[in-house]
């Protein structure tokens, strides 16, 4: 550092200044004031602060001037905590920008962020990297016409991807939930004996035009979305999509079948592959999580709580097996003269157990020994508790799941809204 006077320099972070030693910001614990001893120029210090004065010898920093202070306090004492009544994510940027991490924060704050960083979802868009200027108005008429054709992209893709967007995404919407709804009611319909009847063969020759037309829709419209996706494995990996294709694929490969045997309905009805495959229709359903904010809920849910989840059923596990096993034992194990069939071994008594533990008690088998029925007392109150403990977590994830959705669903609204104005 050849330049400013005096020995000590004065860093202004927010309007509160610290006055250091130039020996002491050599080896300054923060690595954005350590880079001040390496500045050769002014303009060098002016990348690393804000701004600077030369009179004064004093660097200014734009920055949080209660999180620096506390920041300050991790440098002295070695302790890093939060400050109280700032948002988790707001310090974590202001340790980012002093050169810190995460993990430099007391145990008990590293799991408070990272429960927050579970809990927010946020994307990030990648910036493209800027191109080469292209001097002349070719070069200008090129970048124009590129911004257009990304912003029709975007457009198109904001249509399919985000129902509330747009007044054409609210339609597209509303379209592909009918063909949704039209697809589902004739599918449960076909499965009636009077549909399958040999009389209703026209009826019949009907549902297949209908299905034909919804799977057409139904292909056009992954066929677009793919066409206009950023990124397209991330496309082929996106859970929804994978649905999409469950569902679609099984018509494809029921008519490649039908064309292979023929039109022989004995074989046709014969055949478990083809039913199976017709049965799959039921994934579409699932499209209706693209525009429902409930199912997203539901599956955003499922994603961070798998944690919680597996837990719950290793609970569930552990006690079928021990309950199980006793059970068995009690009831047809002992040669007490009073056997019960019901728990011939221990595979059977698990259904027992696992009724009995989610309370729904079907009554098909129940234990007839007072030893037996103590350990159903017991079951189902171990049942009640195992299945209540993970059940907070999971409540608090489905309530901050459904507020993100719910916001971001407000702020397409809000576009909307600007649209109709428009």
């Amino acid at each position: 550092m050849n330049f400013g006077r005096g020995p000590a320099v004065v860093l202004n972070v927010g309007g509160t200044r610290y006055s250091f030693s130039r020996e002491v910001l050599k080896d300054f614990p923060l690595r954005r004031v350590s880079r001040l001893h390496g500045c050769l120029s002014e303009q060098d210090v002016l990348e690393v602060c804000d701004d600077y004065d030369r009179e004064r010898n004093e660097y200014f920093f734009d920055r949080h001037s209660e999180a620096f202070g506390f920041i300050m306090l991790y440098v002295r004492h070695g302790h890093l905590r939060f400050v109280p009544h700032m948002c988790e994510l707001s310090f974590y940027n202001e340790l980012i920008y002093w050169g810190l991490e995460g993990s430099h924060l007391d145990y008990c704050c590293q799991r408070r962020l990272d429960d927050r960083m579970s809990e927010t979802c946020t994307y990030y868009s990648a910036e493209e990297p800027p191109g080469e200027p292209s001097a002349g108005p070719r070069g200008k008429a090129r970048r124009a016409a590129a911004a257009e054709g990304g912003k029709w992209l975007e457009r198109m893709r904001r249509t399919f991807e985000e129902p509330t967007s747009s007044l054409a995404a609210q339609v597209l919407a509303t379209v592909s939930i009918l063909f949704v709804i039209v697809s589902m009611v004739v599918l449960c319909a076909s499965t009636l004996p009077e549909w399958r009847a040999p009389e209703n063969r026209s009826v019949e020759e009907q549902s297949r035009i209908i299905e034909a037309i919804c799977i057409g829709w139904f292909t056009a419209e992954c066929i677009v979305r793919f066409i206009v996706s950023k990124n397209k494995c991330e496309f082929v990996r996106r859970p929804l999509n994978i649905i999409d294709l469950l569902a679609i694929t099984p018509y494809y490969i029921s008519v490649l079948m039908t064309v292979f045997t023929g039109e022989n309905s004995q074989l046709q009805r014969a055949g478990v592959t083809l039913r199976v495959l017709r049965m799959m229709r039921i994934f579409w359903v699932i499209k209706l999580a693209r525009h429902f904010i409930g199912l997203q809920t539901l599956g955003l849910t499922l994603k961070r709580c798998y944690r919680e989840m597996v837990m719950l059923l290793v609970f569930i596990c552990v006690a079928m097996a021990i309950f199980s096993a006793l059970s068995q034992l009690l009831e047809n194990g002992l040669d007490l003269g009073t056997k019960n069939k019901d728990y011939a071994s221990i595979p059977a008594a698990c259904w027992w157990v696992i009724i009995s533990m989610t309370t729904v008690g079907y009554g098909d088998m129940c234990p007839i020994t007072v030893p037996g029925r103590i350990l159903g007392g017991i079951c189902v109150v171990s049942g009640i508790v195992l299945l209540a403990l993970p059940i907070t977590f999971i409540y608090h994830s489905f309530v901050q799941c459904y507020h993100e959705l719910k916001f971001r669903s407000a702020r397409y609204g809000r576009s909307l809204s600007a649209e109709f104005l428009n």
